[in-house]
């Protein structure tokens, strides 16, 4: 998709966007097991079944960004090759809601794919129930395309489109 990975840290007003690092891990099982982070996903997962089967250095895979606030991961933002296309998704911690992090972080991301890759379109899917990620999703510039039922809720899909 992308080369070289990972790229050097990417850099915002308040955060840093890099690879994932062992020091990460106790925000990856708190965030895959967060009842509130899992609303939209299928639920969370249980805590000792993440404290298992997490890796030492967790998410450290092509496409995943971790997103650090303060040196401590606050949440996490993935660009994943699906059916000839470019997807993005974000999970993060509660306690980071509401404060214009995700916005901050999507926006750089999708800054430097854009230079990656000119032109490429990027995906993004959610439930229409998950009003936050549906007003990201507007704030970000991506256009709906298409409603549909899956996992038994009403789900949104979007593109963007690098501007130029």
């Amino acid at each position: 998709m992308i080369e070289p990975w990972p790229p050097a840290p990417i850099k915002t007003e308040r955060l840093v966007l890099r690879e994932s690092e062992a020091r990460d891990r106790a925000s990856f099982v708190a965030l895959f097991a967060s009842p509130e982070v899992g609303t939209h996903i299928g639920g969370p997962r249980p805590r000792d079944e993440l404290e298992r089967t997490v890796a030492e250095v967790p998410g450290r895979r092509f496409g995943l960004f971790v997103v650090e606030l303060d040196a401590a991961m606050i949440g996490m933002i993935t660009l994943d090759r699906r059916d000839a296309r470019t997807e993005l998704g974000y999970l993060f911690l509660p306690a980071a809601w509401g404060r214009g992090y995700a916005f901050e972080a999507c926006a750089a991301v999708l800054g430097w794919f854009a230079t990656a890759r000119p032109g490429e379109p990027v995906a993004l899917f959610t439930q229409t129930a998950n009003v936050a990620s549906l007003r990201l999703a507007a704030k970000l510039g991506f256009a709906e395309v298409e409603r549909f039922e899956a996992y038994g809720a009403e789900q949104w899909s979007g593109v963007w489109t690098p501007a130029g």
